[in-house]
C-alpha cells in the first residue's frame, strides 16, 4: 500500500491499449492510490483497441492538476485523439509546471509533444512515435522504462512491469 492516500488520473479516448491502461490501472490501485479516469466528454464509454471498455469518472476540463498527484497516459490509438483536446493539454502542461509526476507509455508520448513538455528530455515510447518525439526536442532513448525529472516512460506493451515499477516508485517518492 504505498500509494494510499495518492489521486493519480488515467487518461483515456477511443482505442486506447487496453494493457496499457488496465495494467496500470489495477497495478496503482493494489498499491492503495485513488484513480482517477479521466475522458475527453466526447463519449460515455471508451472501446480499446481490443475491444475492453472503461468508463471516465470525470472529463479534462472538470479537474484540476492540485486535485492529482499523478497522472498516466496509455497508448494505443486514443492518445492522437486525446491530444486534440486543449483541457487534456492544459491539465498536462499545469502537473508538469507543479512537478506532478506524469507516466506515458506507448504512443502516449504523442500526448506530452504536442502539450508541449518534452524539450530537452529523455523520452521513450513504440518506435512509431521516436521522430515526432525527436522532433518535438525530446532525446530519445530505447529502453522498457525510465524516469527523466517526474516524468515516467515505458516503451510498450511488453514492458508494463517496468514502466509500473517506475510508476509507483515515482509517485511514492513523491
Amino acid at each position: 500500500m504505498q500509494l494510499k492516500g495518492k489521486r493519480v488520473g488515467v487518461l483515456v479516448e477511443e482505442g486506447f491499449e487496453d494493457l496499457e491502461f488496465w495494467v496500470p490501472v489495477m497495478r496503482l490501485r493494489e498499491e492503495g492510490a485513488e484513480v482517477v479516469i479521466i475522458g475527453t466528454g466526447r463519449q460515455t464509454t471508451f472501446r480499446g483497441k481490443h475491444c475492453l471498455e472503461a468508463r471516465p469518472d470525470t472529463t479534462a476540463d472538470q479537474i484540476r492538476a492540485d486535485d492529482l498527484d499523478g497522472l498516466v497516459v496509455p497508448g494505443g490509438w486514443g492518445p492522437d485523439k486525446l491530444r486534440r483536446f486543449d483541457a487534456v493539454l492544459d491539465l498536462v502542461r499545469a502537473l508538469d509546471a507543479q512537478g506532478k509526476i506524469i507516466a506515458s507509455i506507448c504512443h502516449g508520448g504523442w500526448v506530452l509533444a504536442s502539450a508541449g513538455i518534452v524539450r530537452g528530455r529523455k523520452a521513450t515510447g513504440s518506435r512509431g512515435i521516436r521522430d515526432d518525439m525527436r522532433n518535438a526536442g525530446a532525446t530519445w532513448v530505447d529502453a522498457p522504462a525510465f524516469r527523466d525529472g517526474n516524468l515516467v516512460w515505458g516503451r510498450v506493451v511488453a514492458d508494463i512491469p517496468a514502466f509500473c515499477r517506475e510508476l509507483v516508485a515515482a509517485l511514492a517518492e513523491r
